[in-house]
């Protein structure tokens, strides 16, 4: 298996600084790159692609040793895939038919993140093996910078890479063969329903609460957005207001990963097989505004719904949920959830009518009355069971 294993850096200041630098002259090469592509298709009509490119950064860093010059080449090479990469999915787009949505340049503050494609070249993981209680990591034109490791990394260690996240800095290992670590059977099955109120309802009748982590934060923010509207562009104070502004973003984000990971991890350790909805949340949280002809209908509703989902983090949820099943040895279902709210888990009937409110169910043929998400769970999870017999019956 892959995985990822992300820890903290504590650099020194003159290393925080030296990773400031290298940022900056990625972002200016990938820029570079991009206004390459532009120019050359507008001026000649000619494509230039990363095969093309690649081959300039020799020169480039010759012409600027003190600047491009100082990082390595390899880290170059991935900041060039990463705008190859991006006219990739451009072009699969339009040939969709999706909004195209062309590579734009990027801004101070949006270019957050370098990657050195090999352990090794460039960049050398635990490059102080003989150290007592610390980890270091080893990045070119940076040096030895400490990492926070709480855990250790299993498999070997394939691609390392930087990010920054405010004023914190992280490093990203991607390993492969990591070994899988199989949980023992309990030969029990759950079907699981997603929702607002409650972020998970299993067949069983359990739920885990939806902690609603972006709305406990939603008066500060506001409150930072406000400060931040004040500021002037370009100025020192809108920097630190637009930092205080993503750290509390960051903190929302770190919650609710941190509720997912215990969520996941208690259904894994108590479940061999979990059934759940197939979501296609992209399309559940599409605005409902319409256009100046058709004007949408019941659009500040439709708003607040769509907060909703994505305060709860279902996809997070989910992605984090295979993870774990697949290391863990455990059986994942995603079953389509249409009609599962509205159909009676005891007779069968499906209705419209049969969900009274949110909360409740009441089934108009038969008269079973129960949790509505309980109700919904349970057809999952009978609906993944079919899935499962009839995979193993072909």
């Amino acid at each position: 298996m892959r995985r990822s294993f992300t820890f903290l850096l504590r650099p020194t200041r003159h290393q925080e600084i030296a990773l400031a630098a290298c940022l900056e002259d990625h972002r200016q090469l990938y820029n570079a790159a991009l206004e390459h592509r532009r120019i050359a298709y507008a001026k000649a009509g000619v494509s230039i692609r990363y095969g093309d490119q690649s081959p300039e950064l020799k020169h480039i860093r010759g012409d600027d040793p003190g600047g491009q010059g100082r990082w390595s080449f390899s880290s170059q090479q991935a900041t060039l895939r990463r705008l190859d990469k991006a006219f990739g999915a451009f072009f699969k787009r339009v040939r969709e038919g999706r909004t195209p949505g062309f590579p734009r340049f990027k801004g101070r503050g949006r270019f957050d993140s370098v990657e050195w494609p090999k352990d090794g070249d460039g960049c050398r993981w635990d490059s102080q093996p003989e150290h007592p209680t610390a980890t270091y990591v080893r990045l070119l034109g940076v040096g030895h910078v400490r990492v926070h490791q709480h855990r250790p990394v299993r498999g070997w260690v394939k691609t390392i890479s930087v990010k920054r996240e405010g004023s914190r800095w992280f490093v990203v290992l991607s390993c492969d063969e990591v070994p899988a670590e199989p949980l023992p059977a309990t030969g029990a099955s759950v079907g699981i329903d997603l929702g607002v109120a409650s972020l998970v309802t299993t067949s069983d009748g359990g739920q885990v609460a939806n902690r609603r982590h972006l709305a406990a934060t939603a008066g500060r923010l506001a409150a930072g957005q406000r400060d931040l509207a004040r500021k002037k562009r370009g100025s020192k104070r809108r920097r630190k207001a637009v930092a205080r502004v993503a750290a509390l973003h960051a903190k929302v984000r770190r919650q609710r990963l941190d509720g997912a990971h215990k969520a996941a991890l208690a259904l894994v350790r108590a479940y061999d097989v979990i059934a759940h909805e197939d979501l296609r949340i992209t399309n559940m949280t599409r605005s409902a505004s319409g256009t100046v002809e058709r004007p949408g209908r019941n659009v500040a509703q439709k708003s607040g719904l769509n907060r909703s989902i994505l305060d709860a983090g279902w996809g997070v949820f989910l992605t984090i949920l295979a993870d774990k099943a697949e290391s863990a040895g455990r059986e994942l279902i995603a079953v389509n959830p249409a009609g599962t709210s509205r159909t009676c888990a005891r007779c069968g009937h499906c209705a419209k009518d049969n969900r009274v409110t949110q909360a409740a169910f009441a089934c108009t043929a038969c008269g079973h009355a129960a949790h509505a998400d309980v109700n919904a769970a349970i057809n999952i999870l009978r609906a993944g069971l079919a899935l499962r017999q009839a995979a193993q019956a072909a």
